[in-house]
């Protein structure tokens, strides 16, 4: 056996524990320092996503607004094809529509 004194032990066993107590501080540390970037990665990501789905809707909006302006346009300029279109699909929705409601 050693000849190690109680107060050696003693002092050793302090050092150990200072040693885990900044240990743990360290650690601690770094993960609150790796949760605020995660945070704010994820933070922009959504920014991102949301400044994607606001520009897709106003250009979804857009073509469908100058859809609206083409379909306006070719009615005022040719009605009668218009009519015509609209009791086509009329007569079509009513055969379809009335055979399946038959069934």
């Amino acid at each position: 056996m050693t000849g190690s004194k109680p107060e050696d032990f003693a002092a050793d066993f302090a050092a150990l524990r200072d040693d885990v107590t900044k240990l743990t501080s360290s650690f601690s540390d770094y993960i609150r320092k790796q949760t605020a970037t995660a945070a704010n990665t994820v933070s922009d990501a959504a920014g991102n996503a949301r400044q994607k789905v606001s520009d897709t809707a106003g250009k979804a909006q857009d073509v469908v607004s100058g859809a609206s302006r083409n379909l306006e346009t070719t009615i005022e300029h040719n009605p009668l094809a218009a009519v015509l279109i609209a009791m086509i699909a009329g007569l079509f929705i009513g055969i379809f529509g009335g055979s399946l409601s038959r069934k």
